[in-house]
């Protein structure tokens, strides 16, 4: 009998588990949502006991749907919400504290004060590939440690145990047996040297993390550990966080190959082979997978708000009642208009890095409609894609095309204006559940199922290539070249 593998792909908003056969064709999913808390300004956080259950209740409902057994199945592979930081108490494995989530800005004060001590910020940059920002792990971690009462003493005592979501999800899926990574998700802690390979001491000391907490950082595809819970062994061969996932998913292994996935936010992979690029324009270097001991690194830029814009323009503007509809709206738009939309609902992501940065509307007349407005905030996720191109172009990348995925993408119109603002050609692929592909893939390659990464490369078909057209092209560079203004001098800042 031919053998499946389950992909968890544990999200922001929701845990899906989904069935792929041998040759990696999705089969079907279970999906489920859970809350969302937000105790104070700025502060996200989840429940990890939630996370864990939905994790669960997917995969053991999609496998009853199926009548699957774990002797049907090759392997698990997980990805997951990155940098989203969980600590808890080894012998209970209950988390002493709510998961702190990526979008938390509860560190920001302390980050502000690291960037003006001279050389902090370079130095980060220099051992892991990041800026300083609430973003990461790190400054999460030691608010966790100093927060909770008796937590330092029991980290320094080794009772207590971090991680990412992967690392929690394997403790549990395990038992308490296994405590660890993979190399991608360990390189968005901002405690993880990117060139040795290794968890760095002077970090450590610098943010006051007990090395004894921290998980072993592994290879994307590695054994982590065997779990019983579904009525029978069934190993976990794969690992990769969301975003590192998804450039899998999208067969993107040859240096000079980038996805952009525009889902709640943007998030843009270029592939860099084994060379390290150390960005001068306020990008992330980062690693993109690692296999055999091998690091692929990557190149990244964040928009943090991309789907969710669209999420803005139904939910609270009341312009439409589902996302699909958008795109009809848009047919009505003055092809004319000028309206400029900055979506800068929390800041303004790379290469900006502007937290204070504030949503602005401009060039508003009598006879703007909810069409052009629709048209300006699709268009505005697009420049901000130009802006991701352009950082990387300086830092000597060489775009030839652009694989995208994601919710968005699959409004033709928003694809063929990236394809114009971008100047290249954008490819949507057939299968576009990458990030799930993605897992399944490296749990794949655990199991046997394909020999390499590169055996995948051939898997990969585009379901629809938008290329650049002249006309729309040029009234979008117009507005373009006022973009910057638009963000740059009139958007508000939070502080006084």
């Amino acid at each position: 009998m031919s053998k499946k593998v389950i992909a968890i792909d544990q999200g922001t908003t929701s845990s899906r588990a989904i069935l792929f056969d041998e040759k990696n064709n999705l089969l079907d999913f279970e999906q489920k949502e859970f809350n969302q808390y937000f105790p104070n300004d700025g502060w996200v956080e989840h429940d990890p006991e939630e996370i864990w259950k939905s994790v669960f209740d997917v995969t053991d409902k999609l496998l009853k749907k199926h009548s699957v057994k774990p002797s049907d199945l090759a392997a698990i592979g997980i990805t997951n919400q990155r940098e989203t930081t969980v600590v808890w108490d080894k012998k209970s494995g209950k988390a002493i504290y709510p998961a702190i989530v990526w979008q938390d800005r509860r560190t920001s004060d302390l980050c502000d004060g690291l960037r003006k001590e001279a050389g902090t910020e370079q130095k980060i940059q220099q051992k892991t590939g990041l800026l300083i920002d609430p973003y990461f792990s790190a400054t999460k971690l030691a608010w966790i440690l100093d927060n909770v009462t008796g937590a330092r003493k029991k980290a320094e005592n080794g009772e207590l145990a971090f991680g990412t979501i992967d690392s929690f999800l394997v403790w549990r899926l395990t038992q308490g047996k296994n405590h660890k990574t993979d190399a991608t998700n360990a390189s968005r802690t901002m405690l993880f040297n990117i060139d040795s390979h290794c968890w760095d001491d002077e970090l450590l000391e610098f943010f006051k993390i007990p090395k004894k907490i921290l998980p072993e950082v592994c290879d994307s595809v590695h054994d982590f550990g065997d779990t019983s819970l579904f009525g029978g062994d069934l190993k976990i061969g794969g690992i990769a966080g969301d975003q590192q996932s998804a450039l899998i998913g999208q067969c993107c292994f040859n240096s000079g190959q980038a996805k952009s996935t525009y889902g709640t936010g943007c998030f843009l992979l270029l592939n860099t082979g084994d060379k390290r690029i150390s960005s001068e324009n306020r990008l992330l270097s980062t690693i993109a997978y690692r296999l055999d001991g091998k690091t692929t690194y990557g190149l990244e830029g964040s928009i943090f708000v991309a789907g969710s814009a669209i999420q803005w323009l139904r939910d609270e503007l009341n312009f439409f009642e589902s996302a699909k509809d958008s795109e009809e709206i848009i047919s009505h738009r003055n092809v004319k208009s000028k309206v400029l939309v900055v979506p800068a609902f929390t800041g303004l992501g790379a290469p900006h890095w502007d937290p204070d940065s504030r949503g602005s509307i401009f060039g508003l007349t009598r006879d703007t409609s909810i069409a052009d407005l629709t048209a300006a905030t699709l268009e505005s996720i697009a420049f901000q894609t130009k802006d991701l191109i352009g950082a990387m172009e300086n830092d000597g990348a060489n775009f030839s095309d652009l694989r995208v995925d994601g919710g968005m993408v699959a409004n033709n119109w928003f694809s063929q204006q990236l394809a114009n603002i971008l100047n290249i050609d954008v490819l949507r692929p057939r299968v576009i559940e990458t990030t799930a592909l993605g897992a399944s893939y490296l749990a794949s390659m655990k199991a046997g199922l394909c020999p390499n990464i590169e055996s995948l490369s051939s898997s990969w078909v585009s379901e629809k290539t938008f290329c650049s057209e002249n006309k729309e092209t040029k009234i979008l560079q117009e507005k373009y070249q006022i973009w910057p203004v638009s963000y740059t001098h009139l958007t508000l800042p939070t502080k006084a």
